[in-house]
């Protein structure tokens, strides 16, 4: 049978992915590590407003319980922020497919895999400013009624990071500890379009958007993770890049460094030569300059950050610095906000 251009072009944005990769899991998994993860990050086209994260971690453990997390950046240093847990919903939709991840205020729904999804919320959120956060003088009991309900439409294809168990098998140890920080299973994102209506001191409005979104299944004990930087842009060409890499360790193995640049149309492997490891945490401003080594040669893109949130992360690997942020960027004469998030011990940033 022959494929109509609408189905060669989403074949494409799949990326070697099936239609049941969109698809959440129906049921509580049997392996209490398993993870169901969808995450997005969203930034106003007019650079009022950003969400530098909207997730939901639904582990097989806690499944009917599940944890959520959202950022609202609203400029001058204003940030919403909520962490909590959550109900889960049915994942069927109207044709019972399980296409719906939910948690409290927090649904995830696909629309048409690979191409469009919709994400909302309708809850609360703590109002307090990027600075406080830095300083730990945050006041939980201010909170606000925060809102919103957006349509993405993808607009390259996936990135994707199959660590399947039968590939880390294969690994040598140093390779199976790097696969494990980034999680036993699959992962993929896209970067995006968006239009909807967001909700804030009771007041609406319109908005179109870029930013990405993520997806995963997969195990992740972060025993050995050691920190991070990531970061991603859509331009208003078509343009794109993206890549994670973790810090290099004292003894350890030759750090995980993938990434991707999209251009005219194509997918390009790319490893990043200059990253902007976390070092400080101020409310913005911050230069977050990289360097993509891919076929194309060496890219060079300008960024500094906006409408961050800082907070420490606690893991079972003890506790990190976390930078959840957007970042305008400048790649040869276009400009977009994208996003960046960055981890980091006080050790590595020489506190």
């Amino acid at each position: 049978m022959q494929l109509t251009t609408q189905q060669l072009a989403t074949q494409q944005f799949a990326n070697g992915l099936t239609d049941q990769h969109e698809q959440v899991f129906a049921s509580q998994p049997d392996n209490p590590d398993m993870r169901e993860s969808s995450s997005l990050w969203l930034f106003d086209d007019s650079g009022r407003f950003a969400f530098p994260r909207i997730g939901i971690e639904a582990e097989a453990h806690s499944w009917d319980n599940r944890m959520y997390t959202a950022n609202f950046g609203l400029g001058g240093g204003r940030i919403l922020r909520e962490v909590g847990r959550g109900a889960a919903p049915s994942p069927f939709d109207h044709k019972s497919e399980p296409t719906i991840l939910g948690a409290g205020p927090v649904s995830f729904q696909c629309l048409e895999p690979f191409r469009r999804w919709r994400v909302r919320y309708d809850g609360e959120a703590v109002d307090c400013t990027t600075q406080q956060q830095i300083e730990g003088t945050v006041d939980d009991s201010r909170r606000v009624a925060v809102s919103f309900d957006v349509e993405l439409s993808m607009a390259a294809p996936a990135w994707v990071q199959d660590n399947s168990p039968d590939k880390v098998a294969e690994m040598s140890k140093a390779e199976a500890e790097e696969a494990t920080s980034m999680g036993i299973g699959w992962r993929l994102e896209q970067v995006c379009r968006g239009a909807g209506t967001f909700t804030v001191d009771g007041k609406s409005r319109d908005f179109t958007a870029v930013g990405s979104r993520i997806k995963r299944q997969s195990i992740r004990p972060l025993v050995f993770f050691r920190g991070h930087c990531w970061q991603s842009a859509l331009f208003p060409d078509g343009s794109a890049f993206g890549y994670i890499a973790y810090p290099p360790s004292k003894d350890g193995p030759e750090p995980y460094n993938e990434g991707y640049i999209y251009k005219d149309g194509v997918m390009h492997s790319a490893r990043v030569s200059k990253a902007p490891w976390l070092r400080q945490l101020i409310e913005e401003g911050d230069d977050v300059s990289l360097e993509l080594e891919s076929a194309l040669g060496t890219t060079r893109i300008s960024g500094r950050t906006a409408f961050s949130s800082c907070h420490i992360l606690e893991t079972e690997n003890g506790g990190f610095n976390l930078q959840q942020s957007g970042a305008l960027y400048q790649w040869g004469d276009q400009k977009a906000y994208g996003m960046i998030e960055r981890s980091a011990t006080d050790e590595q940033m020489g506190g």
